[in-house]
């Protein structure tokens, strides 16, 4: 085979190769999905968060409110593998505390189940401030 072919097959081969990775999922390129989670004034947005069991999620918390707000899911946090470092960064109680324009990702795989999240700021969670988390 002369040297000239073997170029070719070289060429041609890593062409295949570019080929494959472009064709591979999505997914396994972008990563975890994502889900944002606005914190307002009463109110979670969105309220109902619809997740999928065993897939890594990032979740993106942030406080458009005027004052501090939290995201206080216990039972779901517990339940939810991740590392260390983003377990460290809860609250006690399983809480994601936000100062006013703050924001905060938060990487976990959740498990499957059905949670409820609130704010425990002062009445709060009376004037709205609560939702759910259902994870399939």
């Amino acid at each position: 085979m002369s040297f000239r072919n073997k170029k070719l097959i070289r060429v041609f081969a890593g062409l295949a190769m570019a080929i494959t990775t472009l064709a591979m999922p999505l997914a396994a390129v972008t990563g975890p999905e994502s889900a944002r989670i606005v914190l307002a004034n009463f109110s979670f947005t969105p309220s109902d968060l619809h997740l999928n069991a065993g897939k890594p999620v990032v979740l993106h918390f942030v406080n458009e409110g005027s004052g501090g707000h939290n995201f206080v899911a216990p039972e779901f946090f517990a339940a939810a593998s991740m590392d260390d470092a983003t377990r460290g960064r809860l609250r006690k109680k399983g809480a994601v505390e936000l100062a006013k324009g703050e924001s905060v990702d938060v990487t976990l795989t959740p498990r499957s189940g059905n949670y409820e999240a609130k704010c425990t700021h002062f009445l709060h969670a009376g004037f709205g401030m609560k939702g759910t988390i259902t994870v399939r």
